[in-house]
């Protein structure tokens, strides 16, 4: 039997912020939820109204990280000039911990009854982080875009880290607790590469 809701503050898409938090997508489904008939229904102590809203915004933050993890590998791939052989390494660093960290944040997505969101299209519609240009840019244009990437999912992560805390739901906040130091550590370190 799901637990009665806490009455957890919901995040409309419509009442965020919109730079940089959940946008508008055309009233996209993002987590449906998953089940079946002979499986005993969720009972983590979370009511599934506000695991609904969980799952939502770990699907945005999957879609956010998966296109900065591509952006980043394409980075990798095609960064030249002077900084190449720094610039390849620590992107390669880089999307690696972006790829290990898409797989944590759907595993919680399912974890909380939902199906996660898993494809070019779904992700499309969801994101929030450009995807990489057409044509690679120059290497320090390169960084500039991954800084604002990295800011962009921290800032995404971080709206949804209330909706977790209010409903009692201390795996998935603490889970975007690390997921927005990591982005804000990295933003910085690249953002130095910047600076005069």
């Amino acid at each position: 039997m799901a637990t009665k809701s806490k009455n957890v503050k919901k995040l409309s898409v419509s009442t965020l912020p919109a730079e940089g938090q959940v946008p508008a997508k055309g009233g996209v489904v993002v987590a449906p939820a998953s089940g079946s008939n002979r499986a005993p229904a969720i009972n983590i102590g979370i009511a599934d109204a506000d695991r609904a809203s969980i799952a939502e915004g770990l699907s945005r933050v999957l879609a956010d990280t998966y296109t900065l993890y591509l952006t980043t590998h394409n980075f990798h791939w095609n960064v030249t000039g002077p900084h190449f052989n720094s610039l390849h390494a620590m992107f390669m660093a880089q999307y690696t911990e972006l790829w290990n960290s898409t797989d944590v944040i759907a595993e919680r997505i399912r974890s909380l009854g939902h199906y996660a969101p898993g494809s070019y299209a779904e992700f499309s519609k969801i994101a929030t982080v450009p995807d990489v240009p057409a044509t690679p840019p120059k290497a320090m244009e390169m960084v500039r875009v991954l800084v604002q990437g990295h800011e962009t999912v921290s800032r995404i992560a971080r709206a949804f880290i209330p909706v977790a805390a209010e409903a009692g739901d201390d795996p998935t906040a603490d889970m975007l607790t690390a997921r927005c130091t990591v982005h804000d550590q990295t933003a910085w370190m690249l953002r130095s590469l910047l600076e005069d």
